[in-house]
């Protein structure tokens, strides 16, 4: 993955909300991360029959809450990534730690998308 943003970026266009999931391409995965209990983020990932290239990490975070069982203590639900994309755009990623039953046990999703403004 490259190391920054290019100077010459151009304007984003609002973002837009997606909330798919999409395939993690296990031998892309950075693994460096995982012996301390995050996701190894992929490089690539396919989304709508696509492959994508992230180029860039911009930020990460995590979201978190109450355990579930009445324990005062807090847990990661999801790891969150907002990359810039081989598309000239940003996305961003998360990782739930747990997956939703109903949802087809996917554990990558891509949220939001954020184009470039085509100039007129």
């Amino acid at each position: 993955m490259a190391e920054s943003w290019p100077e010459e970026t151009s304007k984003l266009m609002p973002e837009r909300f997606i909330s798919e999931p999409i395939k993690f391409l296990t031998e892309t995965a950075d693994t460096s991360r995982m012996a301390i209990g995050e996701p190894g983020l992929p490089s690539e990932f396919v989304w709508r029959g696509e492959t994508v290239v992230v180029l860039v990490v911009l930020r990460s975070w995590r979201e978190t809450g109450k355990c579930r069982h009445g324990s005062p203590e807090m847990y990661i639900r999801k790891h969150w990534y907002e990359v810039v994309s081989d598309s000239d755009g940003t996305m961003k990623l998360y990782f739930e730690r747990q997956a939703g039953g109903g949802r087809g046990g996917a554990r990558w999703w891509l949220f939001s998308v954020s184009e470039p403004e085509e100039n007129p």
